[in-house]
């Protein structure tokens, strides 16, 4: 085969190939090219990004956003991502998904908001403590005098605005009222009895139950008048609601309606009293609590029973251990005392929750709550 043969066969070689599917086939390979480099570098991309991603995490484990980035560094963006909440639940039942508010509804919440009232002192003289919270503040001092007329006498209104007492050394003196802070102090009347388990007893905020002689009477703490009482022993806070005797029967009352009840006190106990009278009463009037007599004519504010009017049974209190005293508060709540403690219910007697008292309450007496 001499060269013209061989440049005669090429010749007609290329005469028969389409230049068209030489460029064709051109740009289908490099397109096949590009996209395996394209592949590569982004498969490459992604292990880059996810070490950088590694190391945001590892400096950043509170998840506080993206680490700050070194100006010489290439910047990636993407997508914020918001952080989420778990769903807050309110006390209707509703969520909350944003859990806006839901550190203040999972905080502690104080069972008591209100003030309690109590009586201390020593030989010499009397204190006011007016407790809220756990601040302790003594808001009025009194010397006790050389009789027992202020010891036996002094108490708060249920408002705890209001003090009274009566100033005397025997067996009856002055009545005498003032503010809790001891300001504004007034005599109200004389030959006032200080003597008994209960000497003064409140008829809401306002009016005050002495005895005068042999006679109980109402005092009107704002005008300073007065006016005959019944055989009453206890009001109810708001001074609606009274326990005591009519034609010799246990009665509650609020002047329209009366209910009779009978109670009788452990027989055990009793031999240790002198009887026992009616404490406080509900504010809707069912129930009232009871407390000893003292066989020496000194103050007891102790009440150690509830009873229900409606059956004369006594009511199974919530508590493990003896009971001190007894509060029925405006707000409805239910003050169980106890030795270190004060158990607070809600108007069904149910368990709202307790609190510790301070061993320098402990020996005081408690002698109001006001919410």
């Amino acid at each position: 085969m001499n060269d013209s043969r061989l440049r005669l066969d090429m010749a007609d070689l290329a005469d028969q190939v389409n230049p068209v599917d030489l460029r064709d086939r051109a740009l289908r390979t490099s397109r096949r090219l590009g996209i395996q480099r394209a592949v590569a570098t982004s498969a490459a991309a992604l292990v880059v990004l996810a070490g950088a991603a590694g190391i945001a995490f590892a400096v950043r484990p509170d998840g506080q956003g993206q680490a700050p980035i070194p100006g010489d560094s290439a910047v990636v963006t993407s997508a914020p991502v918001e952080p989420t909440h778990p769903a807050s639940t309110g006390p209707s039942g509703s969520t909350d998904p944003t859990g806006s508010g839901s550190a203040a509804a999972n905080a502690p919440q104080p069972v008591l908001t209100g003030t309690r009232w109590y009586l201390g002192g020593n030989d010499t003289e009397l204190a006011i403590h007016a407790v809220r919270g756990d601040k302790d503040n003594v808001t009025a001092r009194f010397a006790r005098g050389s009789g027992g007329c202020v010891y036996n006498t002094i108490t708060v209104s249920p408002d705890g605005k209001r003090l009274a007492w009566v100033d005397g050394a025997d067996s009856e003196g002055t009545l005498m009222t003032a503010a809790t802070d001891g300001s504004g102090k007034r005599t109200l009347d004389t030959g006032v009895l200080c003597l008994g388990a209960k000497a003064l007893v409140w008829k809401g905020s306002d009016q005050l139950m002495v005895t005068k002689g042999s006679s109980q009477r109402i005092v009107n703490l704002v005008t300073g008048g007065s006016s005959a009482s019944g055989d009453i022993q206890a009001w109810s806070t708001d001074g609606v609601w009274s326990a005591g005797k009519i034609n010799d029967k246990l009665t509650v009352t609020n002047g329209r309606d009366r209910r009779y009840y009978q109670y009788t006190p452990p027989q055990a106990q009793a031999t240790n009293y002198d009887g026992w009278a009616a404490r406080g009463v509900s504010m809707d009037g069912r129930y009232v609590t009871v407390g000893w007599l003292g066989t020496d004519p000194s103050r007891k504010d102790e009440a150690f029973a509830v009873v229900d009017t409606t059956t004369s049974k006594t009511v199974q209190l919530p508590v493990a251990g003896g009971v001190q005293t007894v509060l029925f508060a405006a707000d409805g709540t239910v003050l169980v005392r106890q030795t270190n403690r004060i158990v607070v219910l809600d108007a069904q007697f149910r368990k709202l929750g307790e609190l510790a008292e301070p061993k320098g309450l402990q020996g005081m007496s408690l002698l109001a709550y006001a919410a």
